[in-house]
């Protein structure tokens, strides 16, 4: 279920005079970022002027790129950047200012098309585990396959299914309130709520805050499982490490504009630029980087871990 932004801006401040508003794109004058390929960090571009107060605040301002079925696509930006703003566009929960969104080729400012699209696009928000209300793990997880009118076998084999993806043991915790588990474990049973309702595209909000190293080491792992299994995630994010790892494709997004649109190396081979707008980089990343400037001859591209030690351990070996 392909994904696509069409020139996308989003004021939280209505126009004044709607019939002013153009139904598709906006005028930039910056270099734009293009869904075929990677862009490089653009110019800042020019805000959309239709009808709206000159203090009018734009969250997103001409987005454009294309969500590819079974992608693993990382949005990544400063606090305030438009993330948040940006996924809550993918289900139709909220609608642009201009230009649109299309989910498998259907515009979401369709209500039945918005409707359809929410059963396929599960959106996980921040902190999802303090949307827990039910007297059981059962019931939580059920709330929503039940509100399809599922049938109650079915529904049954949905919360089975979503609790063994997110590592929880159904027959223990089925009847046991939400309340009593640690707090990983009700952000996993937060995830199998979205999980239950059997989308194809599993978009997340920053899913790794508030956990601890080892926590956010495990929700990592289970997210590539879920994405290794079929699901096409989206996942915004400040992990950069995380993004790095898992990513096929990174948005990087400034003050609501594009900044760079790529592959994880591709992205990150901008460090200078990254840092200028408050990102980091990935730890192997950052330290081969400073190893660069250190006159460490080492080579390009995106550094895991394991390719900085072998080059470092190349290194070593050719001055014995």
């Amino acid at each position: 279920m392909p994904i696509a932004f069409e020139h996308v801006s989003y004021s939280y401040d209505p126009p004044a005079k709607r019939g002013r508003k153009p139904r598709g794109g906006v005028q930039a004058d910056g270099e734009q970022t293009s869904a075929s390929g990677p862009s490089k960090p653009s110019a800042k571009t020019s805000r959309p002027a239709w009808g709206n107060a000159p203090d009018a605040v734009w969250a997103l301002c001409d987005i454009s790129f294309t969500l590819a079925d079974g992608e693993f696509f990382g949005i990544a930006g400063h606090t305030g950047s438009g993330k948040s703003t940006l996924i809550q566009h993918m289900n139709g929960l909220i609608h642009p200012t201009a230009g649109r969104v299309l989910v498998d080729g259907q515009d979401m400012a369709n209500k039945r098309a918005a409707a359809a699209a929410r059963g396929k696009v599960g959106l996980v928000f921040q902190y999802p585990e303090h949307q827990l209300f039910a007297a059981t793990i059962f019931d939580d997880v059920a709330f929503g396959p039940r509100n399809l009118g599922l049938a109650v076998d079915e529904v049954e084999s949905r919360v089975r299914k979503a609790c063994a993806q997110v590592g929880l043991d159904f027959e223990k915790v089925r009847d046991t309130s939400p309340f009593q588990l640690s707090g990983g474990q009700q952000r996993r049973a937060a995830f199998a709520g979205v999980l239950a309702m059997d989308p194809s595209t599993l978009v997340l909000d920053e899913p790794l805050a508030g956990l601890d190293p080892a926590a956010r080491a495990d929700f990592l792992d289970l997210i590539a499982g879920l994405h290794r299994g079929g699901l096409t995630v989206v996942m915004a994010s400040h992990d950069m490490d995380g993004l790095a790892r898992l990513c096929d494709r990174i948005l990087v997004l400034r003050e609501g504009e594009a900044f760079a649109l790529g592959t994880p190396a591709e992205v990150f081979v901008h460090a200078e630029e990254l840092k200028a707008i408050g990102l980091g980089l990935p730890a192997a990343q950052r330290f081969a980087a400073n190893l660069k400037k250190a006159g460490v001859p080492l080579g390009e591209g995106l550094f895991d871990i394991d390719r900085l030690a072998a080059e470092i351990a190349t290194l070593y070996q050719a001055r014995e």
